[in-house]
C-alpha cells in the first residue's frame, strides 16, 4: 500500500478508535454490575429498548410502503418525495424535535386539535419518545428496503402476475420474501438509530426519569453528577452498536451479490 495512503489511513483509524479505547480504559470494571443494578439505569434501559422496538415497528408499517413507492411506482415527483423522506438523515436531530413540537405540541398544527377535541397531549410523554425516534430512524429502513427492491429481480413478480395473482398477493407472496433480508437489515439499523437518539427526544419529549429518559439522555444527565455511571451507560450503548454492526455484516451486509442473494 502506498505510503501517501497508508499514513492517513492509520491516522484515521487512530482518530476513530482512540476515543473508544479511552472509554474502555476508564471504565469502572469493578463497579460495573452494581452500576447497572441502579434503578435509574434499569429504567432508562427498559424505556430505551421498548421505545426503540416500538419505533422500529412503526417504521416497518409506514416505511416499507414508502420504499415500494420510491422503487416500483411511476408516481410523478418521486425524487422530491425521496428527498423529503431522507431529510432526517442530514437534519440536526434537535431541529427535528422543534419541528415535531410545532406540529404536535399543544399549540401545534395537529396538537392543538388533539388537545382541544380529545384533551390529548403528546409532548413530554413516552409516546413522544417513540415519535421522535421514529422520525429520525425511519429513513434508514426506507433506504435499505428501497435498495433491496431495486436489486430484486422483477421477473418473479411478472411471472406471478401472468399466473393471475393480483398486486397485493404478488407483494405478499413474492416481493416481500425477495426483499426480506433488506427489510431485516433496515429494521436492525432503524432500531439501533432509535436506541441512540438524543437531540429530537430531549427537545420533544424532555428528560423525565421513568417516562422519557432513555439511555442517551441518562448518559447526558449522569455525566454532570456521576461520571462513572455515564461511562457504564456508554459501554452498554457501545456494546449494542458493535453487536448491531457485526450482526448486519455477518447476516446481510457481508453477503455477495444483491441484498437478497
Amino acid at each position: 500500500m502506498p505510503a501517501p495512503l497508508l499514513v492517513p489511513a492509520l491516522l484515521g483509524v487512530a482518530f476513530l478508535v482512540l476515543p473508544l479505547v479511552g472509554l474502555l480504559v476508564r471504565a469502572p470494571w469493578s463497579d460495573l454490575l452494581p452500576q447497572l443494578a441502579e434503578p435509574q439505569v434499569g429504567q432508562a434501559l427498559r424505556l430505551s429498548l421498548l421505545s426503540a422496538t416500538l419505533a422500529t415497528a412503526v417504521s416497518l408499517v409506514l416505511g416499507v410502503p414508502i420504499a415500494w413507492v420510491l422503487a416500483r411506482s411511476t408516481l410523478p415527483g418521486r425524487s422530491v418525495l425521496r428527498a423529503i423522506v431522507t431529510v432526517p438523515l442530514v437534519l440536526p436531530p434537535v431541529v427535528g424535535g422543534v419541528a415535531l413540537f410545532l406540529v404536535l405540541g399543544r399549540q401545534g398544527i395537529v396538537g392543538r386539535f388533539l388537545y382541544e377535541q380529545f384533551d390529548l397531549t403528546i409532548p413530554f410523554t413516552t409516546t413522544a419518545v417513540v415519535i421522535a425516534e421514529t422520525f429520525v430512524a425511519m429513513p434508514f429502513l426506507v433506504i435499505s428496503v428501497e435498495g433491496a427492491l431495486r436489486a430484486a429481480d422483477a421477473r418473479f413478480e411478472d411471472a406471478a402476475a401472468t399466473l393471475g395473482a393480483d398486486r397485493w398477493t404478488t407483494f405478499r407472496r413474492v416481493t416481500l420474501p425477495l426483499v426480506a433480508p433488506g427489510v431485516a437489515a433496515g429494521a436492525v439499523l432503524c432500531w439501533a438509530r432509535a436506541l441512540g437518539e438524543f437531540g429530537a427526544t430531549i427537545t420533544f419529549a424532555g428528560n423525565f426519569p421513568g417516562t422519557t429518559q432513555t439511555m442517551p439522555l441518562a448518559v447526558y444527565l449522569a455525566l454532570q453528577s456521576n461520571p462513572e455511571a455515564a461511562i457504564v451507560l456508554s459501554l452498554v450503548l457501545l456494546g449494542v452498536s458493535l453487536a448491531t454492526l457485526l450482526l448486519l455484516r455477518d447476516r446481510w451486509l457481508g453477503r455477495s451479490g444483491s441484498p437478497v442473494a
